[in-house]
């Protein structure tokens, strides 16, 4: 029988690109179940037109998240701390997941985190500002912390994501025009970044579900690649036919440039930055192209998408 995959997020960035690996899947492994707050909306009837189940399921509301998990046999989980910005919310939505997995007997739950920077850089530690009173880069954190519940209470295999390439679309990380000069601006100065495209996120955890039970108990990280700032602005001169000039910003310019999250970000980067080596080893690309023979470097990303990418 076709093993049922239950998606939340399933019209977002991660599991977007899961939900379309499980429809597009030529073998037909999986079943898709996909789990989003508003099956009236244009994304969900289209995954609904493609064969997909759409259930209404709400990361709030655990009753619904329940039902949604119920007689699946895998369940990815994640969260977006960006659409509320509240870590303590992050962290219940992500116990409401667990706990629902557990209590629906899911077999193998992969669950989308990242490190929790205060193992790390602990809230004494002054090189970087503590935010919210508990959390060093929260978005990162409260996911972190959710580790262990997720460990507890289901056979889970957790992944850390990285950099989404899409970021320079979707996210006013691209580049900005200055006095005639394109200028990629990034507090990291030389250190790598490791990155990835967001749709090659599902792609991977699409790979964990085929590889299956082994791979219970397991962390694994992704990129699509591990470029400096001047790669990625060498790579986006020659996708986009001009030249586009990477300015690494000191952390405390960057937390001070007022925008909401501002200050995470900045203190994200920094972490990237202080902790490039254990950053980018816990991300080896080998093993994200193994998951995904498909993965996209960054310039082959921007050959998909250059067009999209405009410079302010």
């Amino acid at each position: 029988m076709t093993r049922t995959i239950a998606v939340v997020g399933a019209t977002g960035a991660q599991g977007g690109g899961l939900a379309r690996a499980i429809l597009n899947d030529p073998q037909e492994r999986f079943a898709l179940r996909a789990l989003t707050r508003r099956p009236d909306s244009d994304p969900a009837r289209a995954l609904a037109a493609l064969g997909a189940d759409v259930v209404s399921a709400d990361l709030d509301q655990p009753d619904t998240l329940r039902a949604a998990f119920d007689g699946a046999d895998g369940a990815f989980c994640v969260t977006n701390f960006w659409e509320h910005m509240d870590p303590a919310r992050e962290k219940v939505q992500a116990r409401n997941q667990a706990e629902a997995a557990s209590a629906a007997g899911v077999g193998h739950v992969i669950w989308s985190t990242l490190e929790d920077t205060r193992e790390r850089v602990p809230l004494s530690d002054d090189r970087m500002p503590t935010l919210m009173g508990e959390y060093k880069v929260p978005h990162f954190d409260a996911k972190g912390e959710s580790d262990a519940v997720f460990r507890e209470l289901t056979p889970a295999t957790l992944v850390r994501a990285s950099f989404y390439w899409d970021n320079l679309i979707h996210f006013g990380m691209g580049p900005r025009r200055e006095g005639g000069t394109a200028y990629f601006s990034l507090p990291m100065g030389n250190a790598r970044l490791p990155g990835i495209a967001a749709e090659d996120i599902g792609r991977c955890v699409f790979g964990i579900f085929v590889e299956g039970e082994p791979l219970i108990g397991e962390t694994i990280g992704l990129a699509g690649g591990q470029p400096t700032g001047d790669q990625m602005a060498a790579a986006m001169s020659d996708a986009l036919g001009e030249e586009v000039v990477y300015r690494a910003v000191p952390f405390d310019v960057y937390r001070g440039l007022g925008f909401p999250g501002a200050e995470d970000l900045g203190n994200m980067f920094q972490y990237y930055h202080d902790f490039e080596e254990e950053f980018c080893a816990a991300r080896p690309v080998e093993r994200s192209r193994e998951l995904n023979p498909r993965l996209q470097s960054f310039p082959r990303w921007l050959e998909a998408n250059a067009e999209r990418i405009e410079i302010g």
